[in-house]
């Protein structure tokens, strides 16, 4: 095998390649290839190489070279050979410190920083998001070596006084930071992963192996890595193979490249190795790559300096993207499931594979959401956040809900959590959860902790749900009993609170049958989250004593470091990778996904600890050097034998911007997307796809369904109602049917906030009771009186102070208008006669008797002998053209009634006035509307109803939904049930009588 450098252009594929050349130069001896030594960047490329090898052979078998990760930031353990001689090279170095303990001790060091600035503690919780930030910086100095003691040297009066300070924190890191690894024996992952490198480079200076050695698919992005490869080349058979190196880019444009090129990596890689581009030699695998798509990645990638070129040339031929589709989507939903048919598509071709590459983890996550309805299970091979499974989820759920003295929402989000089942088989405590919600936690919150809830369970009427609540809340307190104890106290240990968690945890999964550890721990995600947990306690004991009630936002950064990755994929012909996973595979077809700035490439971010200006004095490459390593792996996977792009148009409702690749290539081939010009092909059939997936969720044709027309028998339909329930008679008949017939009801909120009903009831209270008590003589101070009333009544409602800001200030003018309106009746000579009266008319109807209901709020007498009925509005009041509609028919019926004599103690036959009472406490505090011509009104109300009662007698007629849309209901608790988008569709049909 010849020595050198080499490379493997982006229109092959890599691992492919790589193995196909090796056993070539080793045809004559395959047990040669036990010889050589292959270095490649990650362990996930070592196993994509083993297969490459695998499909050159034929399936043969085959002794492998040994091939071994050469490890970069993301892979964090560095083994080089499992030869006892070499793996000696680290048995002098330290062992190299846990993330979690190295940010417990960073997070230390922010806390303290803090409470020397303002006085106060840090949160434990941001400052462990802090030294998260600080230990990716520290990172990235030992990656690019540069010294703590650079630090000196950045002069902190050029910047603003928030990055001098930052700049001094940063100092006392430095200088203490090395002091704590060596008190505890131990270095930086990064810096041992360094030393490794350089050891091994200067092993092989002294001591040339006589095997090749090849080390291939990497950019060299780090100084330790360089010196490896420095030394590489040296050896006599040392074999250095570039992934993509573009031998096509002229020399001008070569020379002014940019962080943000692909090519850029590559190029300090060559300046760093003493090499130039002329060097490099093609790795021949017996292929040969498509040159019309190598001629047009370079020229889409062109510096910005020579884009001028590109007029003065003839366009790239149509042929370089015949392997191309683009579809730009309307959404992030779209997105997903034109990239779930592209991959559902692929499996109908025996043996082809489809791979996603995308760096946006949500859209990973819908597109595998998204195949399941064709049962087809896939992995993100990038992992998913070990806060989002069921193990971690419940953690953070328990200690939420312990740290809100089981509020309402908390509890409930336990309670139904799919792991948890606090002894009880899994069934029974969802059927209790249900229970318990809908006796105890619905309506107002209850005061906190669970003997609040216990209090509220007395008082229910039924003694074996009684009983059956009240062992559940026993169970959810002797489960998290430790935990509720120590977050009472102000201040507790971290480790403490850690251990009091997961055996809450533990007792918290529990069934019947089954150990709460078996059920936690389960799993890949539970072996994940056990691993975490193991460092997290030493991490804990690092942090110390932290406030009790961080602890729950605590945990929850504290699981957002790990990831869960599946140990095999769950299929075997598509998979979802990130762009690191997706370096140097490759997939028959690959879909590139998330192409919006942004997202892919991400914004360059300096970070929370330094400024452009201060990287740029240390000797920091800028954050654009990412955008390269980006640009680089978007044309390694657009180069695959057929690419899919994708990109939505929009995200979360926010319009975006296309990729500046796709940008360019629109550029390039003279695209304009607004422009009325020949649509390309590729971009034709990705409309196609478009189109394709917009189709599959919406049928050919769209046939409304009538409108619901339930008929119950005579028997069930309502044969009492109140005047209120009249009225949604008239207005909602189906609303009617589903409330008394059907018994449904509109659960409370959980937690609800006081609102407009409660004000209103409140408001009622004060009233009646004030009027009742002073019915005979009405005090001359009366508004103070209702003032001191209104607090005790509506003390619950108004302890919000946005509330009380909003609503006191309209009560103060509502009880002043009501006293000088009620003191002005009293001279006047009326008097009031009853408040809150009940009272009860019947009426006679085909199946039978038919009882009215009523409940006054308050009834008059006047001087003449007549009756005032006044209803109170603390809302809208009905327009006269509902009333002259006669669908706002509850006063005009409590009239009715009053004058039959319908109410106690209220005589009948006697003239009828009325009136409402607005009291909003608006403008002057209030008024009076009255109801003009009310014998027409009243008698009309009288008959309609009376037909009302003889139609629904008839078994025939249905209780339509909205039969008036004019005049639906105000608020409408069964609209889901009555379909009434759906039915409106058609022509909408006018009630009857």
């Amino acid at each position: 095998m010849r020595r050198g450098l080499f490379t493997i252009g982006s229109e092959h594929r890599f691992v492919d390649a790589l193995a196909q050349g090796v056993l070539h130069s080793f045809a004559g001896d395959p047990l040669a290839l036990a010889d050589i030594r292959i270095l490649v960047p990650t362990r996930r490329a070592v196993r994509a190489l083993q297969d490459a090898f695998l499909r050159a052979s034929g399936g043969k078998a085959l002794i492998l070279p040994r091939l071994s990760p050469l490890g970069d930031v993301d892979e964090p353990e560095l083994v080089l050979s499992a030869a006892p001689a070499e793996a000696a090279l680290s048995a002098d170095l330290p062992p190299p410190i846990s993330p979690l303990l190295r940010e417990s001790l960073l997070a230390r060091q922010v806390m303290a920083f803090r409470a020397t600035e303002d006085g106060r503690p840090g949160n434990p919780a941001q400052a462990l998001q802090l030294a998260r930030e600080l230990g990716a910086l520290l990172d990235e100095l030992l990656i690019d070596d540069v010294p703590f003691a650079r630090l000196e040297q950045v002069v902190d009066q050029q910047f603003a006084e928030h990055w001098q300070k930052t700049l001094a924190f940063l100092r006392i890191v430095g200088n203490h930071w090395p002091t704590i690894l060596a008190d505890r024996g131990m270095i930086d992952a990064i810096d041992r992963r360094n030393r490794l490198l350089r050891l091994q480079a200067d092993t092989w200076r002294r001591q040339p192996p006589s095997t090749p050695v090849i080390v291939a698919g990497t950019t060299g992005s780090q100084p330790a890595t360089r010196e490896l490869l420095a030394a590489v080349l040296t050896l006599p058979q040392g074999v250095i193979v570039l992934p993509g190196l573009d031998l096509h880019i002229d020399e001008k444009s070569w020379s002014t490249l940019e962080p943000g090129h692909p090519q850029y990596g590559l190029r300090e890689l060559l300046a760093a190795l003493g090499s130039r581009r002329e060097d490099v030699t093609i790795w021949s695998d017996g292929t040969r790559g498509d040159e019309a798509r190598s001629l047009l990645l370079s020229e889409v990638m062109r510096p910005a300096e020579t884009t001028d070129i590109w007029s003065s040339r003839a366009r790239p031929s149509p042929d370089a993207l015949s392997h191309v589709v683009r579809v730009d989507c309307a959404s992030e939903h779209q997105e997903a499931l034109v990239a779930a048919l592209a991959m559902r598509e692929a499996l109908e071709r025996p043996g082809r594979t489809a791979a996603l590459v995308t760096p946006d983890r949500e859209l990973a996550r819908r597109v595998a959401a998204e195949l399941r309805r064709w049962n087809v299970e896939v992995d993100d091979s990038a992992g998913i956040p070990l806060a989002d499974t069921p193990p971690a989820s419940l953690l953070r759920l328990l200690a939420a809900a312990a740290d809100q003295a089981f509020a309402p929402v908390s509890l409930l989000a336990l309670l139904k959590h799919p792991l948890c089942a606090a002894g009880l088989r899994r069934g029974e405590l969802l059927s209790l959860a249900r229970l318990l919600d809908r006796r105890l936690l619905r309506g107002p919150m209850p005061p906190p902790g669970l003997e609040s809830l216990r209090r509220r369970n007395a008082d229910s009427p039924r003694p074996q749900e009684r009983q059956t609540i009240a062992r559940l809340l026993e169970r959810i307190e002797a489960a998290t009993a430790s935990l509720v104890s120590l977050l009472m106290q102000e201040h507790a240990d971290a480790t403490k609170l850690l251990e009091a968690t997961l055996q809450a945890g533990e007792a918290i999964a529990a069934t019947n049958e089954t150990a709460g550890a078996r059920i936690l721990w389960a799993g890949e995600a539970g072996e994940a989250l056990a691993n975490l947990v193991s460092d997290a306690s030493e991490a804990m004991a690092a942090l110390g004593e932290i406030a009790c009630a961080s602890w729950p936002a605590l945990l929850a950064v504290l699981l957002q470091g790990g990831v869960v990755r599946p140990r095999q994929p769950r299929h075997p012909r598509l998979s979802i990778w990130g762009p690191l996973e997706a370096r140097l595979q490759r997939a028959d077809l690959m879909l590139l996904g998330g192409l919006n700035e942004a997202t892919w490439p991400r914004l360059p971010d300096t970070g929370p600890w330094l400024s452009r200006p201060m990287r740029s004095q240390l000797g920091l490459p800028q954050p654009e050097r990412r955008i390269g390593q980006a640009a680089h792996d978007f044309v390694s996977a657009f180069a695959a034998d057929r690419v899919m792009l994708l990109r939505a148009e929009r995200v979360e409702g926010a319009p975006t911007v296309p990729a500046r690749w796709l940008a360019r290539l629109d550029a390039l081939l003279g695209y304009d997307p607004a422009g009325s010009a020949a649509v390309p092909q590729y971009i034709a059939e990705g409309r196609a796809w478009r189109d394709w997936a917009e189709a599959l969720d919406h049928p050919a044709v769209e046939t409304p369904r009538n409108r619901p027309e339930p008929r119950p028998p005579v028997v069930d339909r309502p044969r009492r109602l109140y005047v209120s329930a009249v009225e949604q008679w008239r207005r909602d008949p189906y609303g009617l049917y589903a409330r008394h017939v059907l018994k449904l009801r509109r659960l409370d909120p959980l937690e609800a906030v006081a609102g407009a009903a409660e004000r209103g009831e409140g408001l009622h209270k004060v009233l009646h009771e004030f009027v009742l008590t002073h019915r005979d003589v009405w005090p001359v101070d009366a508004a103070s009186q209702l003032e001191a009333a209104g607090e005790r009544v509506l003390a619950a409602f108004l302890e919000a102070p946005t509330v009380r800001a909003f609503w006191w200030p309209r009560f103060r003018r509502l009880v002043r208008w009501f006293a000088a309106e009620e003191g002005r009746r009293r001279r006047e000579g009326i008097r009031p006669a009853a408040a809150e009266i009940e009272g009860m008319m019947e009426l006679a109807g085909p199946a039978g008797r038919f009882q009215l209901l009523a409940r006054a709020d308050r009834i008059d007498l006047l001087p003449d002998g007549s009756i005032d009925v006044i209803d109170y509005k603390t809302g809208r009041v009905p327009t006269p053209a509902e009333l002259d509609a006669l669908f706002a028919p509850q006063l005009l019926l409590e009239a009715a009634m009053a004058q039959a004599g319908s109410f106690p103690d209220i005589a009948g036959g006697k003239a009828v006035d009325v009136h409402y009472w607005q009291i909003d406490g608006r403008d002057e505090g209030g008024r009076v509307i009255a109801i003009k011509e009310l014998l027409p009104h009243t008698e009309a109300m009288l008959d309609t109803l009376q037909r009302m009662i003889a139609r629904y007698d008839d078994p025939t007629v249905p209780y339509l939904p909205v039969p008036w849309p004019k005049y639906g209901p105000y608020f409408n608790d069964y609209d889901h049930l009555e379909r009434i988008t759906e039915w409106s569709q058609r022509r909408p049909v006018e009630g009857v009588e």
